[in-house]
């Protein structure tokens, strides 16, 4: 296969002998006298090695290295000067790149070097299969849980994920819609492309446009140099719109613009520039409710809404509180280098009983502060916050029962209850416990633990 070689030169004279040089190497050769119009090759699926000069008028050769490692992690740069001292190597060394030619050089010296720089590329590329077969084999899980609710999110995840399609994701604040938004961005073809968030409800309004869109020197007061935008960060791979609907209706028309064609232009700039990425919108709000207020653009959630996505609140799928608790304590003993191994029953009763307002942020800062206050190996109830240890405020479950519970003791009224309702999906599916998971919302396996735990015999009739 020939293979496909990019050369930036402002120098006429030196471009052409060194496509002539490679050409007759037999290799596809893309040339360029400036950085910015390179950037668009850059796109070119078969690129397997560039060629730079470092001084160049315009985008500079450092700016276009930036840009390519960016863009084009998996094509080795060469940097072409005329400045051959040791700190001119170092520094293109530090901006990014494979190698470096200095001027003069012999058409066989500019063939070896890309010879090397195609096996270093070679080299990336079996690193990355690599590494994408073991991430298949063992893939990181973003979204902890079992539950049936948690088994149709990912359902609809890898429904939607190996396409470009725009998605909208719903749900209360502390769900995880970004970690949603992630595990689309990871199980896509993008996945090895630029991942880019940006909270819209955290930036002020009159500092989001330049966030946005970028800006050129001189475009307001402190605008002392050119800056990328979000936008232009994530060409190529995912921009993530987190709380989009905090945008203002000025800047909303202005996204619309950028999801229609595709382009934009940075502030302070008359200059087109295009962009290929896809939007992930996030939000808590009710969108369909702000378009009839006129607080938010028909046309543009059309275009954010093309799939959507619902992530349930915890209390909906309040089975995977206790894993999602055993994952965070894992994650928290590790940073924080605590022998704490586990929760107490009593503990673990208290957060699976709590209804969590503030959902899974709320459940993964309770742990953290638990973990804090923990003086054993056990977090214990007294560990826990007070809302969740004794039931303070909206977050408790199952006011109609207090009396029952005081009576027996929230661990053998909240067990009897769930033997209760196990029993009874079992002897109505005729201790098929497949169905009977099905039928109580939570997985199988879920349900074996539970069987096991609360000592109920399983087989042709299903005992008490």
């Amino acid at each position: 296969m020939q293979r496909t070689v990019l050369v930036v030169d402002d120098e006429r004279n030196m471009l052409m002998v060194m496509e002539m040089a490679l050409e007759e190497a037999g290799y596809r050769v893309l040339t360029a006298e400036r950085g910015e119009d390179a950037v668009a090759m850059l796109r070119d699926p078969d690129l397997a090695v560039i060629l730079s000069d470092l001084k160049m008028p315009g985008m500079s050769g450092e700016e276009f290295i930036a840009r390519c490692q960016r863009e084009r992690p998996d094509a080795p740069v060469i940097v072409v000067t005329a400045y051959g001292s040791i700190r001119s190597a170092i520094e293109c060394i530090q901006a990014g790149a494979s190698d470096y030619l200095t001027k003069p050089f012999e058409p066989e010296e500019l063939q070896f070097a890309v010879q090397s720089a195609l096996r270093l590329h070679d080299l990336m590329q079996e690193n990355r299969q690599l590494q994408a077969a073991v991430s298949g084999a063992a893939p990181r899980r973003r979204l902890v849980g079992d539950s049936h609710a948690m088994l149709a999110l990912r359902d609809e995840i890898n429904r939607v994920a190996p396409y470009k399609t725009n998605v909208l994701i719903t749900g209360e604040s502390g769900t995880g819609k970004e970690a949603v938004a992630r595990s689309i961005h990871e199980h896509g073809p993008r996945a090895e492309r630029p991942w880019v968030a940006i909270n819209c409800s955290a930036i002020p309004r009159d500092l989001m446009e330049s966030e946005l869109f970028g800006y050129v020197r001189g475009a307001f007061t402190g605008a002392v140099q050119n800056r990328l935008g979000r936008l232009e960060q994530a060409n190529g791979g995912t921009l993530f719109l987190d709380e989009v609907g905090d945008l203002d209706l000025a800047l909303q028309a202005k996204l619309l613009r950028v999801l229609q064609e595709r382009e934009f232009s940075p502030v302070g700039s008359d200059v087109i520039r295009r962009v290929d990425l896809r939007v992930i919108a996030a939000t808590h709000r009710n969108l369909d409710e702000m378009v009839r207020e006129g607080s938010f653009r028909e046309d543009l959630l059309y275009r954010l809404d093309v799939y959507k996505i619902h992530v349930p609140p915890l209390r909906e799928r309040s089975d995977d509180i206790a894993l999602l608790a055993e994952n965070f304590l894992q994650a928290f003993r590790a940073e924080m280098d605590k022998p704490v191994e586990r929760f107490s029953d009593e503990a673990m009763t208290a957060l699976c009983a709590y209804d969590w307002p503030g959902n899974v942020r709320e459940l993964r800062n309770a742990v953290e502060r638990s973990l804090l206050s923990a003086r054993g190996s056990v977090i214990e109830l007294h560990d826990l916050p007070d809302k969740v240890s004794e039931g303070d405020g909206d977050g408790r479950r199952g006011d109609g029962e207090l009396a029952e519970v005081m009576e027996s003791g929230l661990d053998s009224w909240l067990a009897s209850v769930e033997r209760r309702l196990i029993v009874a999906a079992l002897k109505e599916t005729g201790g098929v416990q497949v169905q009977a998971a099905r039928l109580l919302g939570i997985s199988e396996r879920s349900l074996w633990h539970r069987v096991k735990k609360l000592e109920i015999r399983v087989d042709r009739a299903v005992r008490d």
